[in-house]
């Protein structure tokens, strides 16, 4: 079994209500797949997308966990460990089960 993910007490928020990248809409520009900060919530677009904002937040913030809002995904990603420390499942983190 390898490290566990070292910034899961770092996770505050877990659903959201938001089906847009915030800054490709502030912008005008497309996405392909969204991610959110379980730190703060910011919902922004995945690597996949031009404009790398999901990632781009965690460069700004520093903010280590985000998680796929895609519908069928429930997967979590440390940026900092640069590992899957887990899932959400029903509105609740659940380490290992991916």
């Amino acid at each position: 079994m390898g490290a566990a993910c070292s910034h899961l007490d770092q996770i505050r928020i877990t659903t959201t209500d938001a089906h847009v990248c915030e800054d490709c809409v502030k912008t005008g520009d497309r996405w392909v797949h969204l991610r959110m900060c379980l730190s703060c919530g910011h919902v922004g677009c995945c690597d996949s997308s031009k404009n790398r904002h999901a990632t781009r937040h965690f460069h700004e913030t520093q903010h280590p966990v985000m998680r796929s809002v895609e519908p069928g995904e429930s997967w979590v990603w440390c940026y900092v460990d640069q590992m899957v420390p887990g899932e959400v499942r029903r509105g609740k983190f659940v380490a290992g089960g991916v």
